[in-house]
């Protein structure tokens, strides 16, 4: 089992030059390989009035600071750019990177029971929530579009919810036949598009981390896998845990339950204020005593 450990800045109530800070020191700490941020306009916790930099615009200025981290939006929502703008901002953002690029996507706002928050940032910059069969279906259309968008030179596209006339991208993105997508998501249709067209799944933090959860989820993405004649295995299984600085050793359980659940691909969710040191402290605390169960042979095995 090989496992791989990132961070994930929420670029909300803080600067830029505190999430840089935290960037090139992950990027100065070999046992870090990934690093995340998110796709939100309005801040989901603490003052919705409160600063919070566009998920986008500070990848591309992070990957500029940055030499050998993987890099993405865990994940982007598929409900606030056009497929086609999307797939040419991230072949932008993968040559700056010089390839590091992992194209983070995901359904995005959808109309749900109960939820105020989505409606809040939706209304305030003029989207569209749509339903979550809609949503799926526009998910399933940008992922073939970012696909030909970076690997064809023109062409045209007549979808149902996406229609597109000598589309081009040039340059194309670095990494051929461009960057891995992955897709975040639980649901079972969701999951579908997972099967068809990703190289990643990330299944979103709490509460839909449990391990009981992840691994009934990663059943029924096996099952489309066999459905459609594709080796499940080909897929990275990716979870987000959120590491409480004051508790490492729940983070520590979290990450466990979610490997022996068969997570390989972990971003550790550091909360703001980010501490001084906060890369170094996340492999102190919870990287390597993860890894040295890992070596034991027995403590991270799937029961």
């Amino acid at each position: 089992m090989t496992l791989s450990f990132g961070l994930k800045t929420v670029p909300a109530h803080t600067t830029y030059d505190e999430i840089l800070r935290v960037w090139e020191e992950a990027d100065a700490t070999p046992e870090i390989e990934h690093a995340w941020l998110w796709d939100h306009m309005i801040p989901l916790f603490g003052d919705p009035g409160g600063p919070i930099l566009e998920g986008w615009t500070l990848l591309a200025a992070l990957a500029a600071r940055t030499e050998r981290l993987r890099l993405g939006l865990m994940v982007t929502s598929n409900r606030t750019r056009p497929p086609a703008v999307l797939a040419k901002i991230a072949a932008t953002v993968d040559v700056v990177s010089r390839g590091r690029l992992v194209m983070g996507i995901g359904v995005g706002g959808t109309v749900q029971p109960g939820d105020t928050l989505t409606p809040r940032e939706y209304d305030a910059y003029g989207l569209r929530l749509v339903s979550p069969g809609e949503g799926v279906e526009r998910l399933a259309e940008s992922c073939a579009i970012l696909r030909r968008m970076w690997t064809e030179d023109v062409f045209d596209f007549e979808g149902r919810h996406y229609t597109l006339r000598s589309a081009r991208c040039a340059p194309k993105p670095v990494q051929r036949p461009g960057p891995p997508i992955m897709i975040g998501g639980w649901g079972t249709r969701t999951l579908r598009v997972v099967a068809e067209h990703a190289d990643i799944w990330n299944i979103p933090g709490p509460p839909h981390n449990d391990p009981a959860f992840i691994a009934e989820r990663g059943r029924v993405l096996d099952e489309h896998c066999r459905a459609i004649g594709r080796d499940p295995a080909e897929i990275v299984r990716s979870a987000q845990i959120i590491v409480p600085y004051d508790d490492p050793a729940a983070g520590r359980a979290a990450v466990i339950g979610a490997v022996r659940a068969g997570v390989t691909h972990i971003a550790l969710n550091l909360r703001t204020p980010f501490p001084a040191g906060v890369a170094r402290w996340a492999v102190r605390e919870i990287v390597e005593p993860v890894l040295a169960e890992a070596g034991s042979g027995e403590a991270l095995t799937a029961p």
